[in-house]
């Protein structure tokens, strides 16, 4: 029955979209423009590096050799395996929806239970640090002082979560289906697979890289028409006017608009907030609850991953609503205890706002997300080690 009636809903959207790219075509193929050139200046450079190293370390085994060494602390922080590491790691330096994709594919390979999968894709769906630097601090609130009470907020928010979800379905086994086993099993670490060939390895990589990014377009792309057409709405506009007077909440209609927006598609709702009239804080603690939700838009993409699985979604959904309410409220914590030892960024990321497709922006892109993956790998390895050896000291004491 909830299928059903999610469906029917679904072909309504469908249809009254359908209209409204009708009755606005002008501005239907502006808001599609916008959204592809998003894709193709920020989205394309910024995250294929990240699919294609975090597939080309799954393929060869990198994955399961993090998830030998760092077992001991993700068993004890979030009672998941070691490899869940992989995706939280990824996810904290890309950010939507790398991790949610990594977790979809260890799921697939029976190297998480549906548990544990569902554990992890909760605290592994994140925001990336440099679309809250770069593009909502400098390049929407125009003030990098803020980032921190964004930045931190956030990431607190998920590490909650994950700490919180580790009591989820504790009393059952995890691995209710057969588990793809380990070899050297008895061994701390375990071994890299050095039987592959670089060629395959490779064209697997790029060609599932692409497939994931092409399929991230068409839901910016559609999710970009679709705030438009709805922001264009007669009975849209008029059903939040009636609202505004009918509950004497003194909100400005502005508000309202960037919330529900914020709700569909994250950067147009950043964006218009940024831009209501209501002081700094206000601003950063309704950014911080619709960073933390993500939006529809990121939702569709992460669900397209999943839907590939048996993790329930509702699950993921409900614990986005809760990131934006813990965001919000850790936001809240930080600035009313006057945070004053903001950290100044040391570096500015280029915040480019599409007008053409600006390729000549990609080389930037490219190499700085090289850099972050290979760092966030780099550091995440030495994590490992240091763990591992920790946890040898107390096994001998």
């Amino acid at each position: 029955m909830n299928k059903r009636f999610t469906n029917f809903f679904f072909l309504i959207i469908t249809l009254l979209a359908l209209i409204g790219i009708i009755r606005n075509p002008r501005l239907s193929l502006e808001s599609g423009y916008r959204g592809l050139l998003t894709w193709f200046n920020i989205i394309i450079p910024s995250l294929l590096p990240f699919f294609i190293v975090s597939e080309i370390l799954r393929n060869i085994g990198f994955v399961d050799f993090l998830g030998k060494l760092l077992k001991p602390l993700m068993k004890f922080l979030f009672n998941v395996p070691g490899v869940s590491a992989f995706p939280f790691s990824m996810s904290l330096a890309s950010g939507y929806p790398m991790g949610a994709k990594i977790v979809s594919d260890l799921r697939m390979n029976n190297t998480l239970s549906r548990i544990e999968a569902e554990r992890t894709i909760c605290f592994s769906s994140t925001s990336g640090p440099l679309f809250m630097l770069g593009a909502v601090s400098i390049g929407m609130l125009n003030n990098p002082a803020v980032a921190p009470l964004i930045i931190y907020p956030h990431y607190l928010g998920a590490i909650t979560i994950g700490f919180i979800l580790s009591f989820y379905k504790r009393d059952k086994e995890p691995s209710t289906i057969t588990r793809k086993k380990i070899k050297n099993k008895n061994n701390i670490i375990a071994k890299i697979n050095v039987d592959f060939s670089i060629g395959q390895v490779l064209n697997n990589s790029v060609r599932n890289g692409l497939n994931s990014i092409t399929l991230i377009g068409g839901f910016i792309i559609f999710y970009s028409v679709l705030t438009e057409l709805l922001f264009a709405s007669k009975f849209f506009n008029h059903f939040i006017e009636s609202t505004i007077n009918t509950i004497p909440l003194n909100i400005d209609s502005d508000i309202i608009k960037g919330f529900i927006a914020g709700i569909l598609e994250l950067t147009t709702g950043c964006r218009l907030i940024s831009n209501a009239n209501i002081s700094l804080v206000h601003k950063v603690l309704i950014i911080n609850f619709l960073i933390g939700w993500s939006g529809f838009s990121i939702h569709s993409q992460v669900l397209s991953f999943i839907n590939n699985t048996d993790i329930d979604s509702k699950v993921y959904i409900f614990s986005k609503f809760l990131h934006g309410l813990l965001a919000s409220f850790y936001g809240f914590i930080l600035y009313s205890i006057k945070y004053k030892d903001l950290i100044k960024p040391s570096f500015l990321p280029r915040v480019i706002k599409p007008g053409i497709f600006f390729l000549s922006s990609w080389p930037i892109f490219l190499i700085n997300s090289f850099k972050v993956a290979i760092l966030s790998i780099i550091s995440l390895l030495i994590l490992s080690l240091l763990v591992t050896i920790i946890h040898s000291l107390f096994d001998r004491g």
